[in-house]
């Protein structure tokens, strides 16, 4: 077994330990959908209880409760044979009859329901996805401006969770307008009418706290020309429902129907969004009020009045977190539930319509499916249900700590504009400014950062000490983004005392959000930590600080993206976050209780505490990304365990602590050209030792069908095939576990009935002779793809006897599994942490490799002509560090802004015995010559990253040809060739060869004719025939003729045709 030694941890004197616990980083995920089974199915179905007939006097349904039990099968068992790890829902029904006088109760299953994994996913046939929180719009009221004429006016929207929105406009003639979902606008004074202040006596009265305020109201109500109350409620009908007749009566009716419980509902988040902008009280009383009141709107009217009296006033920021929150999967799972629950009730008040009166059952008159299928439809193909990127632990973390602004309800990244996707003052421990896509999602999809925590409204939160007089406190305080907007907070890295004094008269900080220098003793909060800013990913980029935005973004994408390798080691250099944030990952094996190791083997560890308990270990489990997961024990048997100790480790961990690469021997340096663009150069060293070696696995199923001519059948007996390509088959045509395969090999042997052709005489004969066994059949044999290899690992067979559910025609299927070791070759893309990536341009024998004075090679060269422009230099303070640390023998702990200084660097080096600049003699391992300067040289943590060379090299030789124009088709998926472009084209024209171009574009293109005429030239070894034309330019002239211009090629004088 791979030994993994462990080394002593050094701090340098910046580092201070964070001042609160390391946060739970899946925990909002796990809470939610606690909430969504404890509460938010029950209010659902409060919601749409009880439900009566049309008539009201027949029938009456009520839910009275409901249970959401365990899943039947565990979370691996479900991923093993590709069923979903979910829970029936079920739900106790009362049908009262009101003619009968009967009441009936049943029991009734509604529908099948995911449930979340341990470590916050959910396994949906077999397959691991994440519900992305989504980062939307909140709920309440939004202060907007608009310019008229040059000049500034106010408006509002009142957002609800569920009913109309309200707009208010001011226009220039000094009146205030109200929009209701967008039809056409009314006099503001009519809807106050409406909800209550019914005479202008009591308006004004209403608006009397501020003069300025009141004398608008007054204005306003001389230009209305409203006389009473019903011309107010004539006056709104007619603007919301233009073709209806407007009485009183009715238009009373279905205003009033807008603004009930049922069908508006302001939600908690926007009562207190509501309640918090106007400081107002946030009691059990106020909170409960979730519609618009009377007094809500004279709130928005006069403060609308009183921004367009200010000058200097602002509108809302609308990318500001404040005006934002997150809705997790309990929310956005419990608005399904209800759509599906909308489409029961009519459903069932359609059948107490038309059921029979005596024999009626709560289960005759509900029909599940609209819920079944909603809640199915949203897991496999809403836009945050997603496929979970599960390339290494990190990959795993982040994504379910993933927030993205896209999504139902969300933005586009058509719409979304630059505004939106910039970084924000209030996104200051909130969302990571640097952890987002390179690519049309830029800005779209964030990350949380460290430590931020969400509320039960979704509204991010950020700890912070409490600081008095100079001195923290001690206290934790949680701050959202429009609270923190009042206060001055300081970054964790100033200098204070062990007892909490800032020892600095003056500290940087935020004022307010802007930056600046202020007094300790007005200094009301600091940070918890140095990395608060920050996610994960960017927390583990040691000397984050020093580098360079962009790159640093890089970094903390590729290292998503790193492959996990047979024999990981822990970097040498690290921020102290590897350790804290594997474990919340739910993937290492953590003692459950104190107790001694009593067994252990590659698939359990037995524990004897106050009673025996057995951890499962998972062995080569294939994941999303093609990825193996694998726990390995990290204890022996009689070893004492701790509550909370590690027992194993995983396939990208190392005693615990995240280690995605390797520590590697690197030199900055110019090698013969080979280092141009980025390329890098490694020893064979690196290949021999499978430093960077890691497995792949991909799955091939074969599918048994039951055809129209018969059944298929897995056979080892397959026509026209000879005994050495079944050598590997066992009697049913399967392969066996431990074979190596190569492309077109076969892996399960399978027979198709074909039709049936007039047989010949000889055909009878055999048939007579034979009986059915000369029936014709044809090869269907599932078999190894083209450029795939690898050894069998696991065979699967789902079948109907073995207790499988198949969809309809499907006899049988098989899945196999095929194992790839893959070592580091030319054309891998290898990355270190700080956004510096590279293609492996040469492998080196280990003796061409330049060596350093002690006849030490270098494993890595990296082109130094990658450092200036790209501004990323923590990889150079990283490889100073590296190389002390390597041969002092500790693991040196940089945090984010807290890191080792350059003195302390300096000193450590010299410690270690080397020059204070980290430079060394180094000599051509191919001369044995010195090189002119002094190298930089040092240890680097170096990343495999999942963009291997064997799954990217393509070559075409045959293959398919596109209908519509005759030419190859494109990508490597396809078999496709490398196009020969519009560009390819300009350059042979610049080179004027002519006929190369010709051939180019004609017979080695999509010339039908031409291209067959010229491979029987080829073959007969006669002068190639000159071209036809292309059959793109015939689909040109076609497309020219389908819009009516009559187009005709002549002959040239020389052409013959």
């Amino acid at each position: 077994m791979h030994k993994i030694t462990s080394r002593p941890k050094k701090y340098f004197s910046r580092y201070k330990k964070p001042l609160v616990e390391f946060p739970n980083l899946i925990e909002a995920q796990i809470k939610s959908f606690k909430w969504l089974v404890e509460t938010g199915i029950g209010e659902v179905f409060k919601e749409f209880s009880p439900i009566a007939d049309y008539s009201g006097k027949k029938f009456q349904l009520e839910f009275t409760s409901f249970s959401l039990s365990e899943s039947k099968i565990d979370e691996n068992n479900s991923k093993i044979n590709k069923l979903s790890y979910q829970g029936p829902l079920k739900a106790r029904v009362k049908l009262t009859n009101k003619i009968l006088g009967t009441v009936k109760e049943q029991e009734i299953f509604m529908s099948d329901v995911p449930l979340m994994t341990s470590h916050g996913t959910f396994i949906i046939n077999g397959v691991e996805r994440v519900i992305v929180p989504q980062l939307a719009r909140s709920f309440g009221v939004f202060f907007t401006e608009s310019e008229i004429k040059g000049s500034r006016y106010f408006g509002a929207k009142i957002i609800p969770a569920r009913g109309v929105w309200i707009e208010i406009e001011s226009e220039a003639d000094g009146g205030i307008y109200i929009r209701i979902d967008k039809k056409r606008k009314f006099p503001a004074t009519a809807l106050l009418r409406v909800l209550g202040y019914e005479t202008d006596e009591m308006l004004i009265k209403a608006f009397s706290k501020d003069p300025v305020v009141a004398e608008t109201v007054k204005n306003l109500l001389t230009k209305d020309g409203l006389k009473n109350l019903n011309d107010a409620y004539i006056e709104i009908y007619k603007r919301l429902r233009d073709g209806d007749m407007a009485t009183a009566d009715n238009a009373k009716e279905f205003i009033h129907s807008l603004f009930t419980p049922e069908r508006y509902d302001l939600s908690p988040v926007g009562r207190f969004r509501f309640n918090q902008r106007f400081e107002k009280g946030m009691g059990e009383e106020e909170m409960a009020r979730r519609t618009i009141s009377k007094e809500d709107l004279v709130t928005v009217v006069s403060h609308i009045i009183f921004l367009n009296n200010t000058p200097g006033a602002k509108a809302d920021d609308i990318d500001h977190l404040g005006q934002r929150r997150v809705r997790f999967v309990g929310e956005i799972l419990q608005q399904k539930v209800r759509t599906g629950m909308m489409q029961i009730k009519r459903n069932i008040q359609d059948r107490m319509s038309i059921i029979d009166v005596d024999t009626a059952m709560p289960i005759a008159i509900i029909n599940q499916r609209p819920l079944q299928a909603r809640i199915k439809e949203f897991f496999t193909t809403n836009q945050l249900s997603q496929f979970m990127n599960q390339e290494n632990v990190l990959a795993e973390i982040e994504h379910i700590r993933l927030l993205s602004a896209l999504g139902p309800g969300g933005l586009t990244r058509e719409r979304a504009g630059l505004e939106v996707r910039d970084v924000h003052p209030s996104h200051y421990g909130r969302v990571c400014p640097i952890h987002t896509p390179e690519g049309p999602n830029i800005g779209l999809i964030l990350h949380l950062s460290t430590y931020a925590r969400i509320n039960d409204f979704g509204i991010i939160e950020v700890p912070y000490i409490k600081v008095k007089n100079g001195k923290l406190t001690g206290e934790i305080i949680y701050l959202n983004a429009l609270e923190e907007e009042k206060y001055n907070i300081a970054h964790a890295g100033i200098p204070y005392d062990e007892d909490g004094k800032i020892t600095e008269e003056k500290v940087e900080a935020r004022i307010k959000t802007e930056p600046g220098r202020v007094s300790r003793n007005e200094v009301d909060f600091i940070d918890v930590a140095t990395n608060q800013a920050f996610s994960i990913a960017t927390s583990m980029i040691p000397f984050l600080e020093h580098n360079n935005a962009n790159r640093a973004l890089m970094g903390s994408n590729m290292q998503k993206q790193a492959v996990p390798c047979v024999l990981p080691e822990m970097p040498l250099v690290a921020t102290g976050v590897e350790e804290l944030a594997s474990r919340d990952g739910g993937r290492l094996v953590i003692a459950e209780e104190d107790g001694i190791i009593s067994y252990l083997d590659a698939k359990k560890i037995v524990v004897n505490g106050k009673k025996e308990k057995t951890y499962q270990l998972i062995n080569f489990l294939r994941n999303n990304n093609f990825a193996v997961f694998h726990q390995r024990p990290l204890l022996n048997v009689g070893d004492k365990v701790k509550k909370g100790d590690i027992l194993a480790d995983t396939s990208s961990t190392v005693n615990g602590q995240i280690s995605l690469g390797q520590n590697i021997f690197v030199a900055f340096l110019s090698w013969s050209g080979s280092t141009y663009e980025d390329a890098i150069i490694i020893s064979e060293r690196l290949v021999k030792n499978s430093k960077f070696t890691s497995v792949y696995v991909e799955e091939f199923t074969c599918i048994v069908r039951d055809t129209k001519l018969g059944p298929e059948i897995t056979t080892r007996d397959i026509p026209n095939v000879g005994e050495l390509k079944l050598k590997d088959l066992d009697e049913d045509g399967i392969v066996r576990i431990g074979a190596e395969v190569r492309e077109n090999d076969i892996l399960v042997g399978k027979i198709t009935p074909k039709g049936e052709t007039e047989l010949t005489p000889e055909e009878r004969l055999l048939r007579s002779i034979f009986a059915e066994k000369a029936r014709d059949v044809k090869d269907t044999s599932l078999r190894m793809e083209h450029g795939k290899r690898g050894r069998i690992i696991g065979v699967k067979i789902f079948s109907r006897d073995l207790g499988h559910a198949l969809e309809a025609g499907i006899i049988k299927k098989i899945a196999i599994e095929v194992a790839q070791i893959r070592n580091i070759s030319v054309g891998d893309k290898l990355s270190g942490r700080h956004g510096n990536k590279g293609v492996i341009s040469t492998v080196l024998p280990e003796e061409d490799m330049p060596y350093t004075e002690d006849g030490t090679p270098i494993d890595i060269i990296l082109s130094p002509l990658g450092i200036p422009s790209r501004m990323n230099l923590g990889q150079i303070l990283e490889i100073h560090l590296g190389m002390a640390a390597n041969s002092l023998g500790y693991q040196a702990i940089v945090p984010s802004f807290l890191g080792a200084k350059h003195e302390e660097i300096k000193e450590e080096l010299k410690k270690a015995g080397f020059p204070e600049n980290g430079k060394l003699k180094l000599f051509d391992g191919r001369t044995g010559e010195v090189f002119e300067q002094d190298v930089a040289v040092g240890y680097m943590y170096m990343l495999k990253l999942h963009h291997m060379v064997e799954d990217k090299i393509h070559m075409r030789s045959i293959g398919p040809y596109s209908l519509i124009t005759q030419q190859p088709l494109g990508g490597k998926a396809q078999g496709g060739g490398q196009r020969f472009g519009e560009m390819e084209v300009w350059a042979l024209e610049g080179y004027g060869a002519a006929y190369t171009l010709r051939e180019m574009l004609t017979i080695k293109s999509d010339d039908i004719l031409g291209r067959s005429a010229t491979f029987d030239s080829i073959i007969k070894n006669e002068t190639i025939r000159p071209p036809n034309s292309p059959a793109s330019f015939n689909v040109l002239l076609n497309y020219l003729r389908g819009l009516a211009l009559d187009v005709n090629l002549k002959k040239g004088e020389n052409e013959s045709r």
